[in-house]
């Protein structure tokens, strides 16, 4: 996931997002940058009002990519 397009379509999709909060200083202290900090938290808010359809589909394929890494699975 690219975090320029994230927080380039934020502001449209999640007016509410707000910089100071103290999510972005916890972030901020951990190392991420302020583009990583407002994509995890649009992605959180993102999320907590639904999300994705396609989420099962990504879970799915999050466990084979995990499975190959495994060697449990060849490609």
């Amino acid at each position: 996931m690219n975090p320029q397009i994230l927080t380039k379509a934020q502001p449209a999709l999640l007016p509410s997002l707000e910089t100071d909060s103290p999510e972005m200083d916890g972030l901020a202290r951990c190392g991420f940058t302020a583009e990583e900090s407002a994509a995890l938290c649009w992605l959180r808010s993102w999320y907590q009002s639904g999300g994705s359809d396609r989420m099962q589909l990504v879970r799915n394929f999050e466990f084979l990519k995990w499975l190959v890494k495994m060697g449990k699975l060849e490609v």
